[in-house]
């Protein structure tokens, strides 16, 4: 008689086995809802910083001989909420003269009382509007530059596409470009624009366009670029293009300004030099140079338009923290669809045209009526005058006859 050494297995009872079964599926819904939580977590975290990055500011600069803006003390500085784009179009319309956007909301109609003074009946007609790619402060590279110091600063969220700046017909407003390339340039061009900026131009006697830029600041410090080199070269090219566009956007005022009809000027456009100084990675921080510099060159272009549009002039600066990829603005201007003064001539002329049509076959119906019924009155009394006084006529009709 032998016997098995293997223990005998026993299946457990039924009830323990589906207890086991439901612990199972609890612990697997719970491991399977905390990484969905984890992803939803984590997707939330990285879209807000997306979202945080996509952030820049702009800089409200008014006249220095009219009050177009408000001013802004440092306990509403420190509680203004970040504006959206469409809220800075909107403040650029009603600068220009214009409503803004009917789909602009109620929070950002007081986003424009906060900055616009409380006059519809005073405003510029006359924006510089800039858009300045590669910084999102400049008054981290200079703290204490006189222009930007003393504007109207508000935070601006650069998280939505590109914005629409809805102005009227073309013939009301009057859009100056400033992205227009400079081309070629010269050496008499770099040096005026030294002698305009208080500094001065060393030519290269080996070779031409290669030698030294140096433009004082109001630190005292002074920025040298070296046309050598490629960025210098490329910085010191996109600003001579700056100035040279507003020395024809001034040229175009001065043309506007003896018409009959003056229109609203809309000087806008877009300076992305400061990229190229931050993908070098120089060692010696020429980027904050080059922004110092650039920061110079606005205060001066402010100036000669002041100067230029007798203080009747706002400038709205938009700085993106984000460089924007080549030919694309975070600002756009588009017409509406009302009728220029010449289409409504046309159809002023073409109403009148109907309308003496209608009032001269409405008097040729009244005048054949008239004569229509006088002609019958006058019939009408000389027959009645002319009927003959007989018994059988129509007056002894109701006479009963013997």
């Amino acid at each position: 008689m032998s016997f098995s050494c293997f223990p005998c297995f026993h299946p457990p009872p039924p009830d323990r086995a589906l207890s086991l079964s439901l612990s199972l599926n609890h612990s697997f819904i719970h491991s399977l809802t905390m990484k969905i939580f984890s992803l939803f977590l984590i997707s939330s975290l990285l879209f807000s910083f997306s979202r945080a990055e996509a952030t820049g500011s702009v800089f409200f600069i008014d006249s220095s001989t009219h009050q177009f803006l408000r001013t802004q003390s440092t306990n509403d500085a420190a509680q203004s909420a970040s504006m959206l784009l469409p809220e800075v179009g909107a403040i650029v319309s009603v600068l220009l003269g214009f409503a803004p956007s009917i789909t602009l909301s109620a929070a950002g109609s007081s986003k424009l009382n906060e900055v616009l003074i409380p006059n519809p009946f005073d405003r510029p007609r006359v924006v510089f509007m800039l858009e300045v790619d590669g910084v999102d402060d400049p008054l981290v590279a200079d703290p204490k530059n006189a222009l930007f110091s003393k504007a109207l600063k508000n935070n601006v969220d650069l998280g939505s596409s590109k914005v629409d700046i809805q102005l009227p017909d073309e013939e009301e407003v009057s859009v100056i470009s400033l992205d227009k390339p400079l081309g070629d340039y010269t050496e008499e061009e770099i040096n005026d624009f030294a002698s305009w900026l208080g500094g001065s131009y060393v030519t290269d006697a080996t070779k031409p366009l290669h030698g030294v830029l140096a433009i004082p600041l109001a630190t005292g410090d002074i920025v040298n670029l070296h046309m050598s080199k490629k960025v210098h070269r490329e910085f010191a090219s996109k600003l001579l293009a700056l100035s040279h566009n507003i020395r024809k956007a001034m040229e175009k005022h001065e043309v506007l300004s003896q018409t009959l009809h003056r229109p609203a000027e809309l000087i806008m456009g877009s300076f992305d030099g400061i990229k190229a100084l931050q993908e070098q990675h120089d060692t010696d921080d020429f980027d904050k140079q080059g922004m110092r510099l650039l920061l110079a060159t606005l205060s001066k272009i402010f100036d000669s338009l002041q100067t230029a549009h007798e203080g009747q002039i706002v400038g709205v600066i938009v700085f993106n923290g984000v460089p924007q990829p080549e030919s694309k603005t975070l600002m756009n201007v588009v017409f509406t669809s009302h009728p220029s003064l010449r289409w409504l001539a046309e159809t002023k002329s073409s109403q009148n045209t109907t309308l003496a049509a209608q009032v001269l076959v409405r008097r040729i119906l009244a005048w054949i009526t008239g004569v229509v019924l006088l002609v019958a009155t006058l019939l009408g009394v000389y027959f009645l005058l002319n009927m003959p006084l007989t018994r059988d006529t129509l007056l002894y009709s109701n006479v009963k006859l013997d």
